[in-house]
């Protein structure tokens, strides 16, 4: 198949991270299959997701070295979302594929899929790897299950190009990403009776503020990169919910908050801030108005920053195979950082614009496509 009937394939697959993705990937394994290509299927600990690795060897048979081609298979959901085609169906407008995933990143799942069997053909030296993972947009929750295995198994790789969308140019570090749950525990009590309850909604407003303050002082004082797309450390509280009713005091608020963070800043050393704010000023507080207020915190989800140096190989050949010389650095999070930790250099670069991402009528060109093509397969020649 080619790469726009991989695509539609694809994108047929309601792939949300709520669901299962175990029906693309028993898709691609036989795709591959067809070719005589061996996918190992690692499973996600509750069975119900699976990420898929496949190495297409050197000509002389090696396993060993080469590089990865990197992508995750779900996608953000549609719900409430206002699109002017079916979302899982391939519609072309004007040169353009609209559906949910064809640029984050089933497109450039599509491009490698579609060239497996140019790749099997080329006088290669060194293997080409195909990963492929669940839950990326809810945390990175598949890529370490991916790794962790391979790492037992002993595999070693020289590079790894993650290919989300960016408009086939060279991103060489992106932000890590952080997820917080806050759940403020009070007191609650009929609101003519204030102060024999705790409020927990007022309570977490306090440190909800207290993070908008942390964030204020990254902003006005960095530390700062200034070839990121937003150069300096961010944190913003997302979601919140609370309260029972508007003559009750609230007993309980949960709030989620996140942070991202320059590659090279400490992640404790950031979150140590709104702990001990916790712990010094807004506890003691509490607990003058009731002895078993509480605040919990735990860690969501998170997933390292990357940034790659540029005399890393990768590096050299992602720009000498797309001509780019420019510096780029992002601050969404991407599974590079993941790849970069288990020892990996890796690169981003894939079709379409992160800015096409994650709303309605989501599209990639299709001259997008068409030069992901060209670059993957003269990486391919260059591994000869």
């Amino acid at each position: 198949m080619n790469t726009r009937q991989w695509l539609e394939q694809l994108v047929a697959f309601d792939t949300t991270s709520r669901n299962s993705n175990l029906d693309l990937i028993d898709s691609v394994r036989e795709g591959l299959a067809a070719h005589g290509v061996r996918a190992e299927v690692i499973a996600s600990p509750d069975g119900r997701k699976a990420n898929l690795f496949a190495t297409l060897p050197a000509t002389d048979g090696r396993t060993e070295g080469g590089i990865v081609l990197s992508g995750h298979t779900d996608v953000v959901p549609v719900d409430g979302q206002d699109w002017s085609s079916d979302p899982f169906r391939i519609d072309e407008r004007d040169g353009k594929l609209y559906a949910r995933g064809s640029a984050d990143m089933k497109g450039f799942i599509a491009t490698t899929l579609a060239l497996v069997p140019e790749f099997l053909a080329m006088p290669r030296q060194k293997p080409i790897h195909l990963a492929y993972s669940y839950d990326e947009e809810v945390g990175c929750v598949g890529a370490p299950v991916m790794l962790a295995e391979l790492k037992q198994r002993g595999l070693r790789a020289e590079g790894c190009v993650v290919g989300e969308p960016t408009g086939m140019q060279v991103v060489v570090a992106h932000k890590g990403i952080n997820l917080y749950r806050c759940r403020v525990h009070g007191k609650a009590a009929h609101s003519s009776l204030t102060p024999r309850g705790c409020n927990a909604i007022e309570y977490a407003a306090r440190l909800i503020c207290r993070i908008r303050d942390i964030a204020d002082h990254y902003r006005a004082h960095g530390p700062y990169d200034e070839f990121f797309d937003v150069p300096f450390t961010t944190l913003t509280t997302n979601q919140i919910q609370g309260g029972i009713a508007v003559n009750t005091i609230p007993e309980l608020c949960e709030f989620q908050y996140e942070f991202r963070n320059l590659p090279g800043m400490s992640v404790d050393s950031i979150h140590a801030q709104v702990e001990q704010y916790v712990q010094d000023e807004l506890l003691p507080k509490m607990q003058k108005e009731y002895a078993e207020a509480g605040i919990d915190i735990t860690v969501g989800a998170s997933a390292p920053g990357m940034e790659t140096a540029e005399q890393e190989a990768i590096v050299a050949l992602a720009r000498a195979l797309t001509t780019d010389r420019e510096t780029r650095k992002v601050a969404y999070g991407t599974e590079g950082g993941l790849f970069q930790q288990a020892g990996i250099p890796t690169v981003i670069c894939g079709p379409g614009h992160i800015e096409n991402a994650h709303k309605p009528d989501e599209f990639v060109a299709l001259d997008q496509l068409e030069a992901c093509e060209g670059f993957l397969r003269r990486l391919g020649q260059s591994l000869a």
